[in-house]
Formats: structure tokens, C-alpha cells, sequence
């Protein structure tokens, strides 16, 4: 296929994908809204405490600069600490970008900004995030088995159609495979890359073989963090650190609107809504988030108005300062919104 062609096609390919998130906002901001009163939701949104609305936004806001410590660490080429301050403009770039276009558009864009802000590899820079996400997802289940043990949750409670128990069992097997995986890649980098090869070239075209080895030489570029226990240990310990900062501001949050609930329902409420905002949706995740903080408050029998107008509350309170900062660092990066719309990667050298 031509270049032209690509480029022909690819904003059929976003057209759709935009439309479907268009579609899956719509679906769950209607089930979310569909028996609530709104004027008692504006009624919790007008009592809100304003000094704990402020630590809301400051704790899930510092959430985002602490990711960047940890992609730091993560993401160094031949043993070598990267600059904070680039790390820093590309991450939030990338998160602003998840903010303002759809599909999840940010971790490409921030693999792009880092790119062009860095040395480094945009392949290394996607490995490392995907990296991230996987060490993300393993951090959250264990805090989500935390949050619902001491929430006194029989095993067989459903949250959305779904036993807590099973929920946590599969999450808990899903990303334990991943993690185990990446680190014998971690320990056998040219054991991984041999594999790949030898199984793609069985199985796939030669110019896909060449593409996959490229994205999975990237990927063990992006583990260099990763290759001594002291790594990994600061790597783990700044991933419970953004995800129990997060956990708090959902507390703030739910104190902020007056919403009686243990403190163990701020480490369930953030595992369900990073988990189920992965689905496809319109920019921002509006929708998805809404729906779900609602189905995880419902366990612990909080109104849904109640439910809703933390939802729509903590959402946009959240939204905006990571998105002012993200197209802060993309004016400061000489960058444009274009260019992170595009889809296109800079090639790696």
C-alpha cells in the first residue's frame, strides 16, 4: 500500500472511531442520567465544601508530574537518566491529548512529543508505556483487592453484571501474565527477540516480521529501567505512590460532597474507572467515567444524585488543569495540535 493510499484512508479509519465514541458517551451518559433528578444533583453540586474541592484538584493534579518521576526512571537509554523537564512537557501533552481526541490518542502522542523532545526512540518511548500501563493495571488490582476486602464485599457482589470476586481474579490473572512476561523479556532480551523472529517469520509477511521485531526491539529498549532489582523496586514504589495520591483525591472528593463512605471506596472507585475508561469513548472519557463512578457508589448505597454530582464534579474540576498544562507544554514544545491528530509516527533512528 502507497503512502497516498494510507493517508486516503486514515481519516476514514478516525471518522469512525470518533463516531463510536461519540456513540458510547451518548449510551452511558443517558443510563447514568436516565432516573436522576437534577435538580437535587445541582443541589449536592451547590453544597459542595470548597476547601475540599481545592484538595481534590491538587492531589489528582499532582498525580500527573509524579507520573513523569516514574517514566523517568522507567525510560533510559544504555543506563542513562533522562532530563525531568522534557519527560515532563511530553507527559502532559500525551494526557491532555487523551483529554481533546479521541481513541486514546494521548500515549501515542506523548511516544511523538518524547520524540521530538528527547533522544530517545518513538518505539522505546511506546514500550515504555505500555510498560507503564502494564505495572499500572498490576499496581490496581492490588489495590482494588484491598479496597474490596476491607469493604466487607461478599465475593459474589456484582458491579455491573460482574462478581467483584471475578473481576478481581481476572484483572489480577490478566496483568500478572503481562508482568511476568515483561520481565523475562526484562532478564532474556535476546532470548525475546530471537523468539519473535522465528515465530513471525512462520507466520506473517516479511515486511510485518520486520515491523513487529522493530516495536519489540522497542519494547526492550523501553524496559532499561527495568533491568536491576533496584529499578524495578523505585519503579513499583512510584507506582503506589500515583495511584494512592489518586485514591486520596477521590476521598477528598467524596468529603468535598458530603458523600458517607469508608475510605476503601476511593481504592475501588479509581480501579473500576481506570480500568473501564480504557473502552472506546468520546474525548475526555465523559460517559464512561460518569457510569461507572455511579454503578462502584451504588455498593455502598450512596444515591444516585449523590453519585452523580461527585461524578460530574470530580470530572470537570480534574479535566481542566491537566489539559491547560498539557497545551502549555505543547506551545512550549513548538508543537500542534495537528500533529498529534494525525496519527503519524516520526521515524525512529
Amino acid at each position: 500500500m502507497t503512502s497516498a493510499s494510507r493517508d486516503r484512508r486514515r481519516p476514514g479509519r478516525a471518522h469512525w472511531s470518533a463516531l463510536i465514541g461519540i456513540a458510547v458517551t451518548v449510551v452511558l451518559l443517558w443510563w447514568t442520567l436516565r432516573d436522576v433528578s437534577f435538580r437535587e444533583v445541582w443541589g449536592h453540586i451547590r453544597g459542595v465544601r470548597p476547601t475540599f474541592l481545592l484538595l481534590t484538584v491538587a492531589l489528582a493534579t499532582v498525580t500527573f508530574p509524579m507520573r513523569a518521576v516514574r517514566w523517568r526512571y522507567l525510560l533510559r537509554l544504555e543506563g542513562a537518566t533522562l532530563p525531568l523537564a522534557p519527560l515532563w512537557h511530553a507527559a502532559a501533552i500525551g494526557f491532555m491529548a487523551n483529554n481533546v481526541l479521541p481513541a486514546r490518542a494521548g500515549e501515542i502522542a506523548r511516544a511523538y512529543a518524547a520524540r521530538r523532545l528527547t533522544s530517545v526512540r518513538f518505539s522505546t518511548a511506546i514500550g515504555s508505556i505500555v510498560i507503564e500501563r502494564v505495572l499500572d493495571g498490576a499496581t490496581l488490582v492490588i489495590l482494588l483487592i484491598a479496597g474490596s476486602w476491607a469493604g466487607g464485599f461478599a465475593s459474589d457482589t456484582t458491579l455491573g453484571g460482574m462478581t467483584i470476586g471475578s473481576l478481581v481474579r481476572g484483572a489480577g490473572a490478566a496483568f500478572g501474565v503481562l508482568l511476568v512476561a515483561a520481565l523475562l523479556v526484562v532478564r532474556y532480551p535476546g532470548l525475546a527477540l530471537a523468539t519473535v523472529r522465528r515465530l513471525a517469520g512462520v507466520v506473517l509477511p516479511a515486511r510485518w516480521t520486520h515491523r513487529l521485531v522493530e516495536i519489540v526491539e522497542g519494547l526492550v529498549h523501553g524496559l532499561e529501567g527495568l533491568r536491576t532489582p533496584g529499578g524495578l523496586a523505585v519503579v513499583i514504589v512510584w507506582s503506589f505512590a500515583v495511584w494512592l495520591v489518586m485514591a486520596a483525591s477521590f476521598w477528598a472528593g467524596f468529603v468535598a460532597f458530603s458523600i458517607d463512605v469508608p475510605w476503601s471506596a476511593a481504592l475501588l472507585t479509581q480501579a473500576v474507572v481506570a480500568f473501564g475508561v480504557a473502552i472506546p469513548s468520546s474525548p475526555g472519557f465523559f460517559g464512561p467515567f460518569e457510569a461507572l463512578v455511579r454503578v462502584t457508589l451504588g455498593l455502598y448505597a450512596v444515591s444516585p444524585e449523590s453519585a452523580v454530582s461527585l461524578a460530574v464534579g470530580y470530572h470537570l474540576a480534574t479535566f481542566l488543569p491537566i489539559t491547560l498544562l498539557g497545551l502549555w507544554s505543547l506551545s512550549r514544545a513548538q508543537l500542534q495540535l495537528a500533529d498529534l491528530r494525525s496519527g503519524d509516527a516520526p521515524a525512529d533512528q
